[in-house]
């Protein structure tokens, strides 16, 4: 149930807020984020693979680790 709940949560924001991939992906034609893939895929991708819990924490790891003085990059899934 935490699992399909977070994953509907993210989608919602992906296809709404998100500067990647929602309503405002065209003001930034390069993309907004630092990571590939962005912060919101990267969670979801592995909530999908390795659970809610440990999905969300490395979610936001991730989200903590976008800053300005951060050089971004990719990141798997390992």
């Amino acid at each position: 149930m935490l699992k399909w709940l977070s994953l509907a949560i993210i989608s919602i924001y992906q296809k709404t807020l998100s500067p990647d991939h929602g309503l405002l992906r065209n003001l930034f034609p390069n993309g907004f984020c630092r990571f590939y893939p962005s912060c919101s895929e990267y969670t979801k991708q592995t909530i999908k693979k390795q659970g809610f819990f440990k999905g969300v924490i490395r979610g936001m790891w991730r989200i903590l680790r976008c800053n300005p003085f951060s050089k971004g990059g990719f990141d798997n899934l390992s």
